[in-house]
Order: C-alpha cells, then sequence, then structure tokens
C-alpha cells in the first residue's frame, strides 16, 4: 500500500489528532510503514525531537502510534500563541520569528515551501502518509493562507475525509456545510464523511446518513463511538476544562492535584501520567479556592511568564500561592511556573518588561536568554532516574541562597520547581514525589506500584487503532489512501455558487 490521506475536521475538537492516531495504528498493525503529518499547528503544548526540534505533541503521539521516532518533518510549521495577536512561529522546528495575524499572511510563500518539502520528504520515506487538518476547511476566510486543510490536499491530489463531532450537536449540517462552502475543486477531494463521539446505537442514524449521501453524493466512512478512558496529548484548549482521575485509591485517601489554567499555558500534558495514577485525581481551575483546598497546587509552563504572572496576581491566585507556602502546602512550578516562584525575573526578551517580582518562594533568579533552550533532559531525584523530561525555555535560573535541589531545579519546604516537562513519565520518580508531597499534605495516600504511564499510552493507542478497524469502512479507506478521491465526485451547489 502506498498513498496518502488527510483528516479534515468540521469544526475544532472533532477528534482529528485521535482518529488520524488511529488509522496510523491501524496501519501499523498491518505492517504497512506509515507517518503522521500536520502542515500547520497551532498550540503551546509542543514536544521535542530527537535533534532538537519542536513539534506539537499531538504528532510527537501519532509518531507513538506509527511506533516511529518522531521528526520536524511530521509538523513543519508550529504557531505557539504569546498573547491574543502574536504568536511565535517555528519552522522545522526552529524559531523563524514572530507574527500577527496579518503578518502571517506575507510569510506564506516561504511557510508553503517548508510544508511541501516536508511532506514530500516525508512521502519518499513512509508508504503512507496520514495528514490531519487544522481546525476546518470551512473557515473560508481564512483560506488565502491555508497551509493545512483544502491548499495542502490540491496541492499534493490528497483525498480527503471530514470529521464531524457528534456529540456537540448539529452535525449533519456540520458536515454537508463544510462541503457547501469550499471552492468546485476542494469539494472534489472530499471523498466521505467520519462521525465521532457517537453515544447509542448507531442504527439510529441510518436515515440521516441515506440523506447525507443523496444531499452530498458521498458516503459515511465509519461512525466511531464515544471512547472512554482516552487520556491521550490533547492540543485544544477545550482539554483544560476536565478533571481527570485514575481511579479509586491504592490507600485510604486521594491525593488532588489542582493546576492552574493560566491564559498562556504550555505544555499542560505534563500532567497526564499524574492523571494516570489510582486515587490521584488532577484538576484545571482558575478558583483561588480550589487552589487554596488543593493537596497539591501546580503552576504549570507558560508561553508568557510576565505576563501570566501579573494574571496570577490579578486573580487573586498569587496570595493563595504565597500563603500555601507559608503553611507548607505542597506546591509545583514547571518550566513557566518554576520561573514565578523566582525572588526577581529579569525579562528583555519575552515581555520586554525588565526587572520583575516573582513571587519570592525559592531563592533564584531568572535571565531570559535571546537563544532558547531545547533539548532532551535526564536528571535523578531521591535515587530515581528521570528519563522522560525535555526543556522549552528562553528563562535561565540561578540559584542565588543554598536550597535543595531537585532534578535540574530547586527545592525549599514545600515548595519545588523544575525546568522539565514530562518528569512525571518516568513512574518510579513519579511514585517518590506523590509520597512525599501526600507526607506534606498529610493525606494517607499510597502510590500504586505498578502504574506504567507509558504502557498505559500504549494501550490507547491499541484502542483507538482497534476502534478504527472496527467501525470504519476500512477498505473504503484503503481504496481512498492508494487511489486517490474518486472521479466524478458531484459539486455541491450552494447561493454561494459553484467556484471553479
Amino acid at each position: 500500500m502506498r498513498g496518502s490521506l488527510l483528516v479534515a475536521g468540521a469544526s475544532s475538537d472533532a477528534g482529528k489528532s485521535l482518529l488520524t492516531a488511529g488509522i496510523c495504528r491501524w496501519l501499523r498493525d498491518r505492517d504497512v510503514r506509515v507517518a503522521p503529518f500536520k502542515a500547520q499547528n497551532m498550540s503551546n503544548n509542543s514536544a521535542v525531537t530527537i535533534d532538537g526540534g519542536e513539534i506539537g505533541r499531538a504528532q510527537e503521539m501519532q509518531a507513538r502510534a506509527c511506533r516511529v521516532e518522531p521528526t520536524v518533518d511530521m509538523n513543519p510549521v508550529l504557531l505557539k500563541p504569546g498573547g491574543d495577536t502574536r504568536s511565535h512561529v517555528l519552522v522545522h522546528g526552529r524559531p523563524f520569528g514572530e507574527a500577527g495575524a496579518l503578518e502571517y499572511r506575507d510569510l506564506k510563500t516561504d511557510l508553503r515551501a517548508a510544508v511541501l518539502q516536508s511532506y514530500d520528504r516525508l512521502r519518499t520515506s513512509y508508504e503512507v502518509v496520514i495528514c490531519e487538518g487544522a481546525g476546518s476547511p470551512a473557515e473560508i476566510n481564512l483560506r488565502s493562507t491555508d497551509l493545512a486543510n483544502m491548499w495542502l490536499a490540491r496541492e499534493r491530489a490528497l483525498p480527503t475525509v471530514v470529521v464531524g463531532d457528534i456529540d456537540r450537536g448539529g452535525v449533519f449540517a456540520a458536515l454537508v456545510g463544510t462541503l457547501a462552502v469550499l471552492e468546485g475543486r476542494d469539494q472534489s477531494l472530499v471523498a466521505g464523511f467520519l462521525i465521532n463521539k457517537f453515544r447509542g446505537d448507531a442504527r439510529l442514524l441510518a436515515p440521516g446518513l441515506d440523506q447525507l449521501r443523496a444531499l452530498t453524493g458521498r458516503p459515511m466512512l465509519g461512525v466511531v463511538p464515544w471512547l472512554t478512558g482516552i487520556g491521550l496529548d490533547a492540543e485544544d484548549s477545550l482539554s483544560l476544562t476536565r478533571t481527570v482521575s485514575g481511579g479509586p485509591p491504592v490507600g485510604d485517601e486521594a491525593l488532588r492535584v489542582v493546576a492552574v489554567r493560566l491564559p498562556r499555558t504550555s505544555n499542560a500534558t505534563d500532567l497526564d501520567a499524574l492523571g494516570c495514577e489510582p486515587g490521584v485525581v488532577v484538576q484545571w481551575t482558575v478558583s483561588p479556592a480550589e487552589v487554596a483546598a488543593a493537596d497539591l497546587a501546580v503552576l504549570p509552563g507558560s508561553r508568557a511568564t510576565v505576563r501570566d504572572l501579573a494574571w496570577l496576581r490579578s486573580s487573586g491566585i498569587a496570595d493563595v500561592i504565597v500563603e500555601r507556602a507559608r503553611r507548607g502546602r505542597p506546591t509545583l512550578g514547571i518550566c513557566g511556573g518554576h520561573q514565578m516562584l523566582a525572588a526577581t525575573i529579569v525579562d528583555e526578551i519575552e515581555s520586554r518588561a525588565g526587572k520583575v517580582d516573582g513571587l519570592g518562594l525559592l531563592p533564584t533568579e531568572v535571565r531570559f536568554a535571546v537563544d532558547k533552550t531545547v533539548r532532551r533532559s535526564r536528571g535523578t531525584w531521591r535515587d530515581e532516574l528521570v528519563d522522560t523530561a525535555y526543556e522549552i525555555h528562553h528563562g535561565i535560573t540561578h540559584v542565588v541562597e543554598n536550597c535543595v535541589p531537585f532534578l535540574d531545579g530547586q527545592q525549599r519546604g514545600a515548595v519545588w520547581g523544575t525546568s522539565f516537562h514530562g518528569a512525571f513519565d518516568s513512574d518510579r520518580f513519579r511514585r517518590a514525589f506523590l509520597r512525599e508531597v501526600a507526607d506534606a499534605a498529610g493525606r494517607q495516600f499510597v502510590p500504586a506500584p505498578d502504574t506504567d504511564a507509558r504502557a498505559l499510552r500504549e494501550r490507547q493507542l491499541d484502542l483507538v487503532g482497534a476502534a478504527v478497524a472496527e467501525h470504519l469502512d476500512t477498505a473504503a479507506v484503503e481504496r481512498l489512501i492508494t487511489d486517490g478521491a474518486p472521479a466524478g465526485l458531484p459539486p455541491l451547489r450552494t447561493t454561494l455558487g459553484d467556484r471553479p
């Protein structure tokens, strides 16, 4: 089998990332050499490749589904929002510049060349490339600068399937409407639909599926049920509204972890492994009262440390964090959150704010460097190895007073700080840290002795791959990959006209 497929969405959070991963795992289980591809991603959840480049975490997860090492070609353009109007632009995993929405249009030529270079390299190296779209191709106001949806499909003749999220309602209108607003040449590449997140008996959908085919001339290629217990790396900010638990505790009490949902949170996936632990409840919040009541409060990574620190103060959460430290209540800062715990921050790079007071909970000074640190990292704590970590930061932390080391960072009392993302994926370290947190919090919590975060993720990828195998018309999907979109797909005419 050789070829490609584009998985587009009728909306954000329709499940494109997960279904792309599922198709990749289904193909890999059939011994097909397959790779994921997302031309452009907008996310502050990034991963580090073996050569020190940054890509979206969803593409790193999809590479695991393919059982291959992730590379920067799998996500050649990554936008990391630093505010409401500007983003840090990375190309082939490296800094390219900063741009506002209108300035970004001027980069189109350079970015499109980078996208096609990466796609073509993957097509040379792998039998199949499964591409994930961005947002929705129905965002016709962005068509002129599109990199990841129908522009890519047209440039490389990619057969396209559109995924609709039935859980949010209006799925038939979303699928028909997505097709209807596309130009005629783009419509000719849309070869079918998928419905995702269905709860109930799929036979109830039959009349709607028949009418959908009659309206569009395109088949429904599968109805994927709501998959419970799947916590794979998410890109969408909606993922920060959920509470995750690994099940009932092994000991007498559970441990409640509350993470602050900063306006520019980055690498929220750092806490996913904690949510795998029986008896650990992980909640994201902006409530000072919930932060105060937590057994462990977490300040996560941030794409804009100084601006998010100002928000932390205006929200009242900064005062809560300081009071927690005074009372010996456990608090953890990761990357940007670690920087916020410092006595002072000197930033002439990211915010250009100069010298700013930190929360003063660790005896450190943070200075922002021009060059970003991007690397995979290792460390030990309490004689436990961390071999899953990576770093992405401009801020360099300098210790100004003696304190207890914690991985690459520091500990003072019940306050810990580190620049390491992904440390909790190391099972023995995670258990040792949770034991210390439980002692400081006065909880009768016992970490499970055998939780394997990486094995759990592998089982989840197997489940998603099995769902694709069971609920998709895999023979039809295979024909699309190998043969492309069938000729003669009828255009769907609307009052907008059939644009050539």
